[in-house]
């Protein structure tokens, strides 16, 4: 991020995402919050466009190109692609999910590496928030302290999340990563395609243990901050172990099942 960008306000590289959103009227309250802290993208996850006449009139004049330019997706793998660093919103807890980080806190991790890489903020719908396999994609989650009524207006939301990104961005201590070669969410997801893949073919994954191995290995490697080399490299590494795989499985004479016909 330049000088005059971080000095202006300007997040180019930064979108928010919302699915499934129910409401019109919560699309354009969103974009107009997002403009005034300067994002500028918006990307709808929904089967059909959504009213624009209702949308416009939350977004007000202003925000009428962020309306007008909207990118829709049919699902959240779609939307997030482009995108090295997402942070998902989300109220729930379970066992399976990242333990729990406030808005301030994620910004505060996420704040250097604006401006070098594409960085989303994803939000669920109103009614049920991101699903489990929504977070999957995810790198970073927040969720917003409340008291014991712990339901938010998404446009709350996308408010509390943006304001602290952008105080985050403007604080002096703050470094910027000058250059990333981070893997983007595209990239991501093939590498941890193979690795399923490798691990199902060993038996270390089986049908009752696969989701939760599955994600604990996304948590981690989110952790990590896998590079495209890095990335491109694992994949390579599981692609070499299937074929040697199915390889021996030829010269035994037998299918990968153990099937001896």
């Amino acid at each position: 991020m330049s000088a005059q960008q971080r000095n202006d306000g300007l997040l180019p590289e930064t979108a928010i995402i919302l699915i499934g959103p129910r409401y019109p009227e919560n699309i354009g309250a969103s974009a107009r919050i997002a403009l005034n802290f300067g994002i500028s993208r918006l990307i709808v996850v929904t089967d059909e466009r959504p009213d624009e006449e209702r949308m416009l009139k939350m977004a007000t004049h202003k925000a009428a190109h962020l309306i007008q330019a909207m990118t829709v997706c049919t699902d959240a793998a779609e939307a997030a692609a482009p995108f090295q660093f997402i942070v998902g919103t989300t109220a729930r807890q379970g066992r399976q999910r990242i333990p729990e980080r406030t808005p301030r806190e994620v910004m505060r991790d996420l704040a250097p590496l604006v401006g070098a890489n594409r960085v989303a903020l994803m939000f669920g719908p109103e009614n049920t928030g991101l699903t489990n396999s929504e977070l999957d994609l995810c790198q970073f989650t927040s969720t917003i302290p409340t008291a014991d009524f712990s339901s938010l207006n998404l446009a709350q939301a996308v408010a509390i999340h943006c304001y602290e990104l952008a105080m985050a961005i403007r604080r002096p201590s703050t470094p910027q990563v000058k250059e990333s070669d981070f893997a983007n969410s595209h990239q991501l997801e093939g590498m941890y395609q193979h690795i399923e893949e490798a691990l199902t073919t060993t038996s270390y994954l089986m049908d009752y243990n696969r989701t939760y191995w599955m994600r604990s290995i996304r948590q981690f490697l989110s952790r990590v901050r896998v590079t495209k080399k890095e990335a491109s490299m694992i994949r390579g590494v599981c692609r070499k172990f299937l074929w040697h795989h199915a390889a021996r499985g030829d010269v035994d004479g037998r299918g990968l099942d153990g099937d001896n016909s």
